[in-house]
């Protein structure tokens, strides 16, 4: 299965997927795709040979109508988003419908949408008093946080003494739970029954 990573920072989640072994024989990532022309994760594909494309208006950048095109040409099945913050051009969206996943750091529908990203939502998860966090993946459509969730996975914060403590406890899990969903795509074992997906 092909696939394309799209990042907006250091890139602990792609850096996952490449070293995960259950992935070795069943993906190959094409490219990764960034909204950012310096960005970190970069240096992990470059040492990975994996080829990295930025997009935006600035010199040498995809155009977002150029992006569609990019993705045809690589024959990418999967677009996984890790840690992407811009909303997707709904053109994709439609075109890749239940073919784009995206890891949330909170257990949604809880602590998602616009502006809920990174330390936002774990500032947001302590300051609730919540005393279970985890990671959501779920398909994307047009609005932030809002498709169907593939899968969960929860971890206990009830001693946590700050945000930055459920980060780290969080981040663990999005290691486990993103590599085990795209395992479960490309082995064709997920499914879109009405508004729910469900997994074997």
């Amino acid at each position: 299965m092909n696939i394309a990573v799209f990042v907006s920072g250091r890139g602990s989640n792609l850096n996952a997927i490449i070293e995960s072994e259950d992935l070795k024989n069943l993906i190959s990532i094409k490219a990764v795709f960034s909204d950012k022309s310096d960005c970190p994760a970069f240096e992990i594909a470059k040492k990975n040979s994996i080829p990295t494309f930025s997009i935006g208006k600035t010199e040498g950048s995809l155009s977002s109508d150029k992006l569609f095109s990019k993705l045809i040409e690589l024959e990418i099945d999967l677009i996984v988003l890790a840690g992407y913050l811009k909303l997707i051009p709904g053109e994709i969206v439609s075109k890749f419908k239940h073919r784009i996943i995206n890891i949330h750091p909170a257990l949604l529908p809880s602590f998602g949408g616009k502006g809920m990203y990174g330390m936002n939502v774990h500032k947001a998860v302590f300051e609730a008093s919540s005393k279970v966090s985890g990671a959501t993946v779920h398909f994307i459509d047009e609005e932030y946080d809002k498709g169907i969730i593939i899968a969960q996975k929860s971890v206990d914060i009830s001693d946590v003494q700050s945000a930055e403590e459920i980060a780290s406890k969080v981040l663990k899990i999005e290691h486990e739970i993103l590599p085990f969903v795209i395992k479960k795509i490309a082995e064709g074992k997920v499914k879109v029954e009405g508004s729910r997906a469900v997994y074997t």
